[in-house]
């Protein structure tokens, strides 16, 4: 009796253990997920075989290089990507119950029997060609034998200076170049690396940028809050001769030296510089003693017709220095304190004619001095509002210059009628020279053209924000005004 007692619970026992295992074998499986991409490039890689050890299922990769293996054993495992071409690749992976594990798979090319890139061949421009653009394409081409993705490295040397670029990391067989020098000739080579072989080396090839155009305008734009100074040609395409990034104003061109003066921000100072035509070549002239004055926008410099010796303000102090920035002396200080703004230095560097006025501008006074200091001539005293832009002509018998017949101050230097005025020296007297200006309006700026039949100068409307032009008007002949050049201000003409 005993015995028949516990066949029951013996049954029982049985049949929970056998629910139990039941659960068991239901939930030992789980999933594997991942990813195959080339190893130099990391794009995805299709039709790649999936398999492990020990065995499970055996899948490919998709378009985008994702595989699934489903239903794997609970267990370690070490999975494997082959694809012909290239070295097979195992990622160990834990697989657990009812998760997913994850591998990434990056295959590199099988490198045995893998064949260099061909020497890349030179397209364009062509070898030893001139008169090429300053912005230009340099294209060539190249192949390889196992259809290996291609990088390339340009270098570019010049024979103007020691410089040398290196254009690295190229996918495509072009490369655009931009700001390249004016009448340069040019020196290129062309490497090609397969990421597996020893890069490939190009022959060199040369080609000549054409010649700087001959222009005779400057002037200034503003760009980005910044005073950048171009250059134009008499059928009025214009180029760019200064960064963006920085304040550059005033430019003066000088035949004889074959240079371009212009003031320049250096820190928390403003210096005089030069370049060559064509914007290269920068030099720093001032340096210990700086231009200066009551306002940085109306400050002005001068330099003789040699292009020897340059004279500009420092506030009530008249500077001269040589264009090689050496032998900077004092020449001459205002006997009332005032500020000098302007100065102009008469082509037989006799005579300075000098613009000065107080710290806000005014009380305007337009003077000649010797080259010594002695004040020879008074052109304007006694008058409110404000004036400048000095320029001798060619003889220095008359000078122009600009003032507000308005007699208008205030606080922020506003002009509301500024008009041209020529001084005779032979006369001693001014005469208000006619523009047939709008109403509302301001001329400044003026300068003689080379021939001293036209003037040149800059119009702009008297509320201080509207675009400036510069305009050109021929001396005597009425209805002669016209726009040369939109959205301009400060220009030289020589």
């Amino acid at each position: 009796m005993k015995y028949l007692y516990k066949i029951p619970t013996v049954l029982f026992l049985l049949f929970v253990v056998s629910c139990s295992e039941e659960k068991i074998g239901d939930s030992e499986f789980g999933t594997v997920t991942g990813r195959v991409v080339n190893a130099a490039t990391f794009e995805p890689m299709e039709n790649v075989k999936i398999l492990s050890s020990p065995t499970s299922s055996t899948v490919f990769t998709d378009a985008d290089g994702k595989f699934t293996v489903s239903n794997v054993k609970v267990g370690e495992y070490s999975f494997q990507a082959q694809k012909d071409g290239f070295i097979a690749k195992f990622e160990a992976a834990t697989i657990t119950a009812n998760n997913t594990s994850e591998i990434v798979f990056e295959l590199n090319k099988a490198t045995a029997n893998n064949k260099p890139p061909t020497v890349p061949v030179l397209v364009s421009p062509i070898d030893n060609s001139t008169g090429q653009s300053v912005s230009l394409d340099l294209t060539w081409t190249d192949t390889d034998p196992d259809n290996d993705v291609l990088t390339f490295k340009v270098t570019l040397r010049n024979s103007t200076n020691s410089d040398i670029k290196v254009y690295d990391g190229i996918k495509e067989k072009k490369i655009t170049l931009t700001d390249l020098l004016y009448g340069t000739k040019y020196y290129w080579q062309v490497e090609v690396a397969d990421g597996i072989n020893t890069p490939v080396l190009s022959v060199a090839n040369a080609f000549t940028t054409i010649a700087f155009p001959n222009t005779r305008y400057l002037f200034v734009k503003t760009v980005n809050n910044n005073n950048v100074i171009f250059t134009a040609d008499d059928a009025g395409k214009q180029y760019q001769l200064t960064s963006l990034d920085k304040n550059y104003w005033r430019p003066r061109r000088n035949n004889q030296a074959q240079k371009i003066a212009f003031i320049g921000t250096n820190g928390s100072q403003n210096d005089i510089y030069t370049m060559n035509y064509d914007g290269t070549e920068v030099k720093r002239i001032t340096s210990t003693v700086p231009i200066a004055g009551f306002n940085s926008e109306y400050i002005g410099y001068s330099w003789n017709a040699s292009g020897s010796e340059f004279i500009y303000p420092n506030f009530d102090k008249l500077y001269k220095i040589s264009s090689d920035g050496s032998g900077l002396s004092k020449i001459f200080q205002t006997p009332n304190g005032k500020f000098i703004s302007e100065c102009d230095w008469s082509a037989d560097g006799t005579k300075i004619a000098l613009k000065v006025n107080d710290s806000n501008g005014y009380n305007v006074e337009i003077y000649v001095i010797n080259i010594s200091g002695v004040i020879l001539t008074t052109i304007l005293s006694g008058q409110t509002g404000a004036a400048g832009g000095l320029n001798f002509s060619v003889t220095g018998q008359k000078l122009v210059y600009t003032r507000d017949v308005s007699g208008f101050e205030n606080f922020n230097y506003r002009q509301l009628d500024s008009r041209i005025f020529e001084y005779n020296f032979a006369t001693g007297a001014s005469t208000q020279i006619i523009t047939e200006k709008t109403l509302g309006t301001n001329d400044f700026d003026v300068r003689y053209s080379p021939n001293e039949s036209d003037l040149i100068f800059t119009n702009t409307s008297n509320d201080g924000i509207s675009i400036k032009n510069i305009v050109k008007t021929t001396l005597g002949v009425a209805n002669s005004r016209m726009i040369m050049f939109s959205g301009t201000a400060m220009p030289d003409w020589e």
